[in-house]
């Protein structure tokens, strides 16, 4: 990946979940100079049984004038990790970023290629995995494998991405509980400005809703399945589902 060492970003800022390994996350961020490194780290020390590892690591890219940086999560989470790792790239989004997706999990990788993926522009935006030389098992302070044989930059795609308006939506629904009248949540998106009936002809009641309905609603139930609308005696009622709630806990 010689690109990577050729980039001349404000800064290089790596992202690293910590596992079994050492050199997969001190190696590349030596290589290509990195200035900082945030290590993801286990967010309840009592079941991280990698923290002898986070320890050396510090140690290692303190020898090599590298910055670290721990910032926590539930490794078993990819909702929280995905979330934490977006949030590091929209701080440091001036700078040259590179996200490692050989160090932790499988739950990592996955969560943390998601990260890369929900933004539009990524041309900083540099996803790598880094090959072992070799695996030799692990119980420190022995790695999990030892050196590193090469690294590849991965291609990012793009996830499409919610509106802005919908992810409101979704906002006002989980600040009622989780489930509100429609004819409510209508009132509320018109007081935010996003619904706006009074340049329609006709009923304004029946235009607001018929606003929500076309603009809103559909978009939400069909194809992001983030909420669901039933009959409860007069009302209709709209809750958030599971799928609406991850947007949220991802986006938010």
């Amino acid at each position: 990946m010689d690109t990577m060492s050729e980039l001349l970003g404000t800064q290089r800022i790596h992202i690293a979940p910590v596992g079994f390994e050492v050199d997969r996350i001190v190696i590349p961020a030596s290589k290509y100079k990195a200035d900082k490194v945030y290590l993801l780290v286990h967010d309840n020390s009592s079941e991280d049984k990698a923290r002898p590892y986070v320890t050396e690591i510090q140690k290692q890219l303190k020898k090599n004038k590298i910055e670290s940086e721990l910032i926590y999560s539930d490794w078993r989470d990819v909702e929280k990790i995905t979330k934490i790792v977006r949030d590091v790239i929209i701080k440091e989004r001036k700078n040259e970023i590179f996200v490692n997706l050989a160090s932790g999990s499988k739950i990592h990788a996955i969560a943390m290629d998601r990260a890369c993926m929900t933004f539009d522009n990524r041309d900083n935006i540099h996803p790598f995995y880094a090959e072992a030389k070799s695996y030799i098992g692990f119980q420190f302070p022995k790695q999990l494998s030892k050196g590193v044989k090469s690294t590849k930059e991965i291609p990012t795609h793009r996830i499409i991405m919610p509106k802005p308006e919908f992810l409101k939506t979704l906002e006002i629904i989980n600040e009622e509980g989780g489930k509100i009248k429609k004819k409510d949540l209508a009132e509320k998106l018109e007081k935010k400005g996003i619904l706006n009936p009074n340049s329609k002809p006709g009923n304004k009641n029946q235009v607001l809703l018929a606003s929500l309905d076309k603009n809103i609603v559909q978009h939400l139930e069909n194809p992001w399945k983030a909420i669901s609308v039933e009959k409860i005696g007069r009302n209709r009622w709209i809750s958030i589902t599971s799928e609406g709630q991850y947007l949220l806990n991802t986006l938010l």
